[in-house]
Order: structure tokens, then sequence, then C-alpha cells
């Protein structure tokens, strides 16, 4: 296919963009853990789904001689995952710090920007109509998910910041960006420093959503999140969609749908969806919340005094969720009914990765410690002949650390 007849290939950039490439970050992320953890595929599996449905999307993406809303943002929310999976691989997996990860991938995106303006003679996002300038594009997008993810742990995480400063700071300083280009930065230069702000902004939104009330969210849960930001999406993007069939990219048209003051009203009307929904949703969960809280007093208290330790308060807080689960698979392997601990564990792996935005940034270390035992759990569970003994033993090693950390 030749491009002569290309018109540009991304979006105009709107207040409807940066809200749906925001929402989008958070929709990415959420889903690749749900099909890692909850539907139990593991990483290497999510990873290698994710890269071949990309791989595909940016297929038909490149194929297309203009904006298509819904391909486009397709492959901005696929480019998310794996971006978000590329990081995590290497802090997770290969132990490489986010201090060099952060840096690398700084260095990678301006090598892929003077590749760009080299080749070019332009970054600008409105000049891209030729498959070259397209592959600069994506690339580029590639390493700022990449290079926000990296910097977004690092801050929220490494700096022990939390989901709920990093809010903050990033909301703040993608105000400072737009308070610069409005002092007359460079369009170019604010929009890519924006661009990579909304990743961990997007990230941190969805966890303080997300969240156990314990850890400071409005504990809506995952799939709750991520149906109401998907909800938005589908409505901006059909939006979208109908105002590029009607009026191209760079005109949006006038009237209730389109216009500058349209698009203001629609970004606007989606921002206040999500909070009100939020603020609605976290209010009645908050009855469902304190009745669970009782409900593990009692257990913890039922327990006998042999088993229970009290133990001076620590940054990790209170793990007694995680211990009880620990327990009752421990009962179930020394029973030697390693099938049923097999089935009981997933609920441990699950809670663990659901809590791992609020503990985490408490304390890294002592994260990554119980993250490993509980990792020699599942790994010991579910091998092709599980041994009782080894499961006891990785059982017992992870009840005594989690008995250690904890700051009942």
């Amino acid at each position: 296919m030749g491009y002569r007849g290309w018109l540009t290939k991304v979006p105009a950039i709107t207040a409807t963009f940066w809200v749906i490439k925001v929402l989008s970050t958070t929709v990415g992320e959420t889903f690749a853990d749900y099909l890692t953890v909850n539907v139990g595929l593991g990483p290497v599996v999510t990873d290698t789904m994710m890269i071949t449905v990309l791989a595909v999307a940016l297929v038909i993406q490149f194929r297309t001689r203009r904006y298509t809303p819904w391909i486009y943002w397709l492959c901005v929310v696929l480019v998310s995952i794996v971006g978000t999976q590329i990081t995590d691989f290497l802090t997770d997996t290969l132990g490489v710090s986010l201090y060099v990860s952060t840096g690398v991938f700084a260095v990678v995106l301006a090598v892929v920007f003077l590749a760009w303006h080299r080749q070019e003679g332009t970054l600008a996002i409105a000049s891209i109509d030729t498959p070259r300038r397209e592959a600069f594009y994506w690339g580029a997008i590639l390493t700022t998910f990449a290079l926000g993810t990296a910097a977004g742990d690092l801050a929220t995480e490494a700096l022990s910041l939390g989901f709920r400063t990093g809010t903050i700071i990033f909301a703040s300083l993608i105000l400072l960006t737009w308070l610069a280009r409005r002092a007359g930065a460079g369009l170019v230069l604010t929009f890519w420093i924006a661009y990579v702000l909304t990743r961990p902004l997007g990230a941190s939104l969805g966890d303080l959503l997300t969240q156990s009330k314990d850890f400071g969210g409005l504990d809506l849960g995952a799939s709750t999140t991520s149906l109401l930001f998907f909800g938005v999406i589908l409505i901006l993007v059909a939006r979208e969609q109908f105002l590029a069939n009607r009026h191209g990219v760079s005109r949006k048209g006038d009237g209730p749908l389109g216009g500058r003051r349209g698009d203001y009203t629609w970004a606007a009307a989606g921002a206040a969806v999500i909070a009100i929904t939020g603020g609605l949703l976290g209010a009645t969960q908050q009855n469902t919340t304190s009745t669970q809280a009782v409900e593990q007093i009692a257990i913890t208290t039922s327990e006998p005094a042999a088993t229970r330790q009290i133990h001076p308060t620590t940054r990790l807080g209170n793990l007694t969720r995680f211990s009880v689960i620990t327990t009752d698979v421990q009962a179930k392997v020394a029973r030697n009914d390693l099938a049923g601990g097999k089935t009981r564990v997933k609920d441990l792996e699950v809670s663990w990765d659901d809590a791992e935005a609020g503990l985490k940034p408490r304390d890294s270390a002592k994260w990554h410690q119980l993250d490993d035992e509980i990792d020699a759990v599942l790994t010991s569970l579910r091998s092709g002949s599980p041994s009782q003994a080894d499961c006891a033993a990785s059982l017992t090693a992870l009840n005594k650390t989690l008995n250690q950390f904890d700051g009942v």
C-alpha cells in the first residue's frame, strides 16, 4: 500500500485525548494483572499473548490511511500493557534497579527522538502521515510507557511516596507542564513530557480507586474500576469515531458533539462520572469493609494463644488476611490434601496481588521477601508432582515471616 493518500494518523490533542489516555493506562494495567493472576495464565503466557495482539493491532493501524479512533486507542491500551510488562520483567524477573531502568528508558527515548528528528526534521505530532514517521511515533509511545512505569514505580515504591501522594505529585507535574506551555514552552516538548507523566498518573489514580481503605484507597476493586473506566473510554472513543467520520481529524465540527467547548464538556463529564461513581461506590463499600474487619478480628482472636503473637507496628501493617489463608492451606497440606491446598492458595495469590500497590511502597524490601516466599509456596503446590514435605516447608517459612512482619 502506498502512503501518498495518507492523512494524519493520530488524533487531535484535545481534552478528551488526555482523559482517554489516562483511563486507558489504568485499564491496560488492570487487565494484564487480571489475565496473569485471576485467570491464572501467568506472566509468560500473558506477555506472549499481549505482544502478539499488539503486533496484530499495529498491522491494522499501519494499514489504515487516516486516524481511525477505535484501532488507534486499542493500540494505545495494548502498548500500555506491553510497556508495563517490559518494565516489570526487568524489575521483578531480572532484578534490575528502578533507578537503572528509569535511566535506561530515558536514554532510549532520547535516542528515538534524535533518530526521528534526524530522519524527518520534525517531531510534530500532526505530521504523522508516512509509515516511517508512524513507526518512530509508536516506538516513542512504547518507550514512554516503559519509562513512565519505571519512573512511577520509582517514585511510589522506591521512594515510598505511595499511590495517594503519587496521584497528587503527577497531577501537579502535568499542571505545571500545561502552565509552561501556556507561558510559551514548545508544544512538542510539553506534549511528550505530559505523555510520560500520564502513565504514572493513570496507575496511581487506578490504585487510589482499587486499593483497600486500609491503604488509603476507595476499595472499589480492580474489576469495578476497570469496567467504570472502560465504559467512559468506550463512550469517548465512540464520539471520536463519529466526529472523525464526519469531520476528519483536524476539525471536530460544531454542535453538542463537536467543537472546542463540546470537547471540554465531554472530557469534564467523563471525569465527573468517574469521580461521582467512585465516591458513591466507595461509600456503599464502607459498611462491607467494616463488617469484614469485624469478622477478621473475630478470626484472629479465636486463634489459640500459642499461635498468635503481637508485634510492634511495622510499616507493612496488618497482614492477618494473608496469615489466615496461609494457615488454611497449611491445614490442607497437613492432611495431605494437596489438591485442596492448590485450590485455596489461589486466594492468597489474588489477595496478595490486589494489595501490592498498597503494601509495596510501605517497605519494598520486606514486601519482596514475602513475595518471594509466596512464589515458593505457589511453585511447590503447582509443580507437576507436588511433595507434601516441600509444600509444608514453604508454608511454614511463609507463615513465620508473615508473623514476624505483621503489624497487628
